[in-house]
């Protein structure tokens, strides 16, 4: 059964909210080395519950986004659409990780779908 893998937070002063999630939680924040500004975020060890996410520079009205890992981004993409959702943003490669989408729900909550697959060019 696919379950959430990923977390995002939208933020407009990403400085400002790494230091305010250290300061809370603990969380460290490594900026990724890709095409946009990300920054990972490391919530806990590996021996503990829960799972990573990120931090992204705010674009319209984006909140947080749960990203849930599919074996399949083509046929849940089709599953989206069949059960009343919309795609957002289309499947795209993330380099050495996969493939991302970004999808609406029927109530216009935002979520994403990541494909593992590391030959992703």
């Amino acid at each position: 059964m696919p379950r959430v893998v990923h977390f995002e937070i939208a933020v407009d002063d990403p400085d400002r909210a790494a230091k305010f999630y250290s300061g809370v939680f603990g969380w460290e924040f490594t900026k990724w080395d890709g095409p946009q500004d990300y920054w990972l975020a490391r919530t806990g060890g590996p021996d503990q519950p829960g799972i990573d996410g990120a931090l992204m520079r705010r674009q319209a009205d984006e909140h947080i986004v749960n990203t849930i890992d599919v074996p399949s981004v083509d046929e849940f993409s089709t599953r989206v659409t069949a059960n009343g959702g919309q795609i957002v943003v289309p499947k795209m490669a993330v380099p050495g990780i996969g493939y991302i989408a970004y999808f609406k729900d029927t109530e216009g909550n935002m979520f994403g779908m990541m494909e593992m697959d590391a030959t992703a060019q």
